[in-house]
């Protein structure tokens, strides 16, 4: 039986619960959501004592399931201000897990601006005041717990960002290397714990591994799904999810200039294979796992010219909109600006998005990296122009008087166009997350339609989008695939875990529940399924190649019934 941990720190008391039974099959962004939608109410601030914030490992996290490190976290997002799941790698999940932490949940607030680590143990858990963390970096929280607890200890923690209580604030996870370099990076979940006066979490003790009911047939099938994945997952190892860019590219999908453009001229400069020679030319790496038990190891240690270690991991979402789409063409002060954003904890996508949208507001030219470099550092400084771009894009469009702001309900969308990519533009339209590709992404190939014809492309949405909440529930990377050639290994995998035979059409059915769940929460918050929608520039303003969204509205706001 797992516990549910519960930390209030109105009055610093922590309790155990034991698992209700109603949980059993729920990890993850299932859980985060069932929690949030039942304890949350859905008119609080964020930021109020009454809000909560949940840590939850996937139902197989802990377990020898492939690619099953992931922890959800889950809150009212400042961002969008509805429920928001935000999903990491590292270190901390399997430890939780292991921990038999079902969840954990964090609520109340301090009277004051007290700032307390999180110690757990496998026998205890208790608050260690912390106020000489205050506004410590994350790489310097990530020293200050190698000093303390030892060398790659696992943690979570929150940057200055967060304690500025921006928007687009991320939580850090520690990777392999003790580095915070994994972030809960959507939704400004960071902020919502900073709010909490918690700076960071720290895991002592490595508990025990999770067992089947079925031991013989889940480690078949763990077998038979590992080796599909090493053998259909090469190009994610060797490149990392840079290489998308010339897919994405050649598709007329990539964001360049605040989305006025779907294709990018210098792409071969900022591609997946000029990365991997980056990397492999100046001592860094790819193939890098972020957690024990990946077979993809999509993530890379991106070194500079000189050999010193820069950034890890560099991604296909942070090398364009922090670089395509803010008219960077330089793989190399795209990492710069990636490591900054990981050390003060700023979203890299909402940040990109936000830095974007100001250069078409007139603050900085496209293409100006120092520019950018000094507005990052405002940012952590917590200045007026930094709170004002760590609001988001949405925020910062409406200031500065833009009115093509890519995001759909306050969060900025992701690194594809949805006019050239109408499945994942849906999926931005219609998820309860807002502007999110992780929520159901529908790349190239994938879904076995034109992509730059609107027909399909909802039901794609709505499968992809019940395939990845699975993911997500069950604590496995969506690099495993939110297809629906994954959707056996799944349920092989849920009824040699549980003990209990379940169809395909049953996990089906439970991942639509969470996304009704989630919808019914933002109903009540105040953000209603007609504005299921894109915004309406990529209705009128074509692209290059003609292409508009042109996703009927009227299906966009039907998708959940």
């Amino acid at each position: 039986m797992q516990n549910i941990i519960r930390v209030d720190m109105s009055n610093l008391a922590v309790t155990k619960e034991s698992e209700p039974d109603e949980y059993q099959l729920l990890g993850g962004r299932g859980l985060t959501s069932r929690i949030v939608s039942r304890e949350v109410a859905p008119n609080c601030s964020p930021f109020d004592a009454e809000s909560k914030i949940v840590f939850a490992p996937g139902l197989l996290t802990g377990s020898l399931a492939p690619c099953s490190g992931r922890l959800s976290v889950g809150a009212k997002s400042p961002l969008t201000g509805g429920i928001k799941e935000s999903n990491v790698g590292g270190t901390a999940g399997q430890v939780m897990a292991r921990a038999s932490i079902k969840a954990l949940i964090i609520e109340g607030k301090p009277s004051g601006k007290e700032r307390y680590v999180l110690e757990i143990s496998s026998t205890s858990v208790k608050l260690r005041p912390a106020n000489d963390l205050a506004f410590k970096t994350n790489y310097e929280v990530g020293e200050f717990v190698a000093s303390e607890y030892g060398d790659k200890t696992p943690y979570i923690c929150v940057g200055p960002g967060a304690e500025h209580l921006l928007a687009v604030a991320t939580v850090a996870v520690g990777d392999m290397e003790g580095r915070p370099t994994r972030h809960a990076g959507r939704g400004g979940m960071g902020a919502v714990l900073a709010s909490k006066g918690i700076k960071a979490i720290v895991f002592t003790g490595t508990g025990r591994q999770k067992l089947p009911q079925d031991d013989q047939g889940f480690k078949d099938v763990v077998k038979e799904f590992a080796v599909d994945l090493v053998n259909t997952k090469k190009a994610l190892t060797r490149f990392g999810t840079a290489v998308l860019v010339n897919v994405i590219s050649e598709n007329g999908a990539m964001p360049v200039n605040n989305f006025r453009h779907g294709t990018f001229d210098d792409v071969d400069r900022i591609s997946g294979e000029t990365l991997a020679k980056n990397c492999h030319d100046r001592g860094g790496k790819t193939g890098h796992g972020c957690y024990a038990g990946c077979v993809i190891k999509c993530s890379n240690i991106y070194h500079d010219i000189s050999g010193n270690y820069l950034t890890s991991a560099l991604e296909y979402e942070t090398i364009v909109l922090l670089g395509a789409n803010c008219g960077l063409r330089d793989l190399d002060q795209i990492a710069e600006l990636d490591f900054i954003c990981d050390n003060y904890g700023l979203d890299t996508m909402e940040t990109g998005s936000a830095l974007a949208v100001s250069m078409e507001g007139g603050m900085l030219e496209f293409g100006d990296f120092q520019g950018m470099k000094e507005m990052l550092h405002e940012m952590g400084r917590g200045t007026i122009t930094g709170k004002l771009l760590g609001q988001g894009a949405t925020v910062v469009g409406k200031t500065l008087g833009v009115g093509r702001i890519p995001a759909v309900k306050g969060q900025a969308m992701a690194a594809y166009d949805p006019r050239a990519l109408k499945g994942t533009g849906t999926t931005y339209a219609t998820s309860p997350m807002g502007g999110d590709h992780t929520a159901g992404n529908c790349l190239p190939g994938r879904t076995g339609l034109d992509d730059h014809k609107p027909e399909g492309q909802v039901e794609a949405s709505l499968d992809a989008q019940i395939l990845t909440v699975l993911c997500d529930n069950l604590g496995l990377c969506i690099f495993v695939g939110p297809v629906g050639s994954s959707l056996p290994f799944f349920t092989r995998l849920v009824s040699c875990y549980t003990g209990n035979r379940f169809t395909g059409e049953e996990l089906m059915s439970l991942g639509k529940n969470i996304l009704r769940e989630e919808a019914s929460f933002n109903e009540k918050a105040g953000i209603s399924k007609y504005q299921n929608d894109v915004p309406k520039f990529f209705r009128t303003e074509e692209l290059h190649s003609g292409l508009v969204f042109d996703v009927d509205s009227r299906e966009l706001s039907a998708i959940f019934e």
